[in-house]
């Protein structure tokens, strides 16, 4: 399949979209349904989930648009990279021995009332010994890990989109080809 082809595009902004989608359908669900409160680092994840959906839109959106598909494979590119790096701290917080994981803080509520607000984002980034806590697993990972392996899989579609070239329907060749010989 020709992954610079506009159909094979729209499959790949579709699959991000639709990805993303689900996973914070069932973010919702384990918050609502499950009780599982969201530590500091899984609410920052899911603001760059959020934003690949965003950006996955756009791209959809502007298929036949240069400079938009461009614009949108960098900005779902980086929003990707955001969140393997909060994921990738929050599963370094999980792996670390019961010792050395940070205390917990008084949670998100009380930090937006009683902080400044680029303070409680520095804290969301951070995380605290919440972020530590293994509630969730499944096939034998924990969501964070489950996170951070979307998070590396939605950044490759990202970079694939941004660095295959868009070949143009096979009939413009034709007619460029055609325009040429008069």
């Amino acid at each position: 399949m020709n992954v610079s082809s506009d159909y094979s595009r729209r499959l790949m902004w579709m699959a991000a979209l639709f990805s993303v989608i689900g996973l914070m359908s069932y973010a919702i669900y384990a918050e609502k349904v499950l009780y599982l409160d969201p530590c500091p680092l899984c609410i920052t994840q899911r603001m760059f989930y959020i934003g690949i959906g965003i950006f996955s839109l756009i791209g959809l959106m502007t298929i036949r648009r240069a400079l938009a598909q461009r614009v949108a494979g960098i900005l779902m590119a980086l929003s990707a990279l955001g969140g393997i790096i909060t994921a990738g701290r929050q599963v370094w917080l999980q792996h670390l021995p019961k010792d050395q994981v940070p205390e917990c803080g008084p949670g998100l509520h009380y930090w937006l009332e009683n902080e400044p607000w680029l303070q409680t984002l520095a804290l969301l980034f951070k995380g605290d010994g919440n972020c530590a806590e293994v509630v969730w697993t499944f096939m034998g990972f924990s969501m964070g890990e489950w996170s951070l392996a979307w998070f590396v899989l939605l950044g490759s579609i990202a970079l694939v989109l941004l660095f295959t070239r868009r070949t143009r329907p096979q009939s413009l060749n034709h007619a460029a080809v055609a325009g040429d010989a008069t």
